[in-house]
């Protein structure tokens, strides 16, 4: 089974419209969280992931715009999110409002968070990855019964792509697709193979200036535009 994983959307049409053309032909896709912020389509980008069935989990942007929870923003994040707020109907607001912290696919071998396992706003860079996260916070009884095995971890929130693979399975981070802080400025996302259980970090050129043009336009920070030229 092959699986497409996306985070970190925000809100960047033109870098999620690439990811999508590039990927291969896969059996499922699914949203690490952080559908928009940022940058100044989040309203197309939700549609694109609702009318695609893509699983979704909440990214903190996503929380933010739902309920109002600034988390710890700064003045970029903070136009994105005010930006989304008033440019999303109630209908997509309350969409992003319904998603939850975790969920799981591929039979429940597939565990997605947005941050941590057990804290969705904590960042986990790749230096920190371990086996047992896969499974932290997970009870074994309660998992069995509801046909949760996971050995895949998804996560987002950092924004920098990187996986890591063990003998209990893998961690992933697939980046992000609207603003990557890796020092690449192309869009990214990974591609697991569930039963040869190995990854494929991808990374996707797209228009970035296109979309500075389009940050100015909507009167966001130009910063918010041209820091993706710089992949940071």
């Amino acid at each position: 089974m092959q699986v497409g994983v996306i985070s970190d959307v925000h809100g960047n049409r033109v870098a999620f419209d690439a990811v999508l053309d590039d990927m291969p032909s896969v059996d499922e896709v699914i949203h690490a969280g952080d559908a928009v912020g940022y940058n100044p389509w989040p309203g197309e980008c939700v549609d694109r992931i609702r009318s695609a069935s893509i699983p979704s989990v909440q990214g903190n942007h996503d929380r933010a715009v739902a309920d109002g929870d600034a988390f710890r923003f700064n003045s970029l994040a903070g136009a994105g999110v005010k930006h989304a707020k008033s440019t999303l109907d109630d209908e997509r607001i309350e969409w992003l409002g319904s998603l939850p912290a975790e969920r799981f696919v591929a039979d429940g071998r597939v565990r997605i968070v947005h941050g941590h396992p057990m804290d969705p706003d904590r960042y986990t860079y790749p230096e920190e990855f371990r086996p047992d996260l896969i499974t932290r916070g997970l009870d074994a009884e309660e998992s069995a019964e509801a046909e949760r095995d996971p050995d895949v971890l998804v996560m987002g929130h950092t924004h920098v792509q990187g996986h890591a693979v063990y003998d209990e399975g893998i961690v992933l981070n697939p980046g992000s697709v609207g603003q990557p802080r890796d020092g690449d400025p192309r869009a990214a996302y990974a591609v697991v193979d569930l039963d040869a259980m190995t990854v494929d970090e991808r990374r996707v050129e797209y228009d970035v200036d296109r979309v500075v043009e389009a940050v100015e336009n909507a009167d966001l920070p130009r910063r918010i535009g041209t820091r993706l030229r710089e992949g940071k």
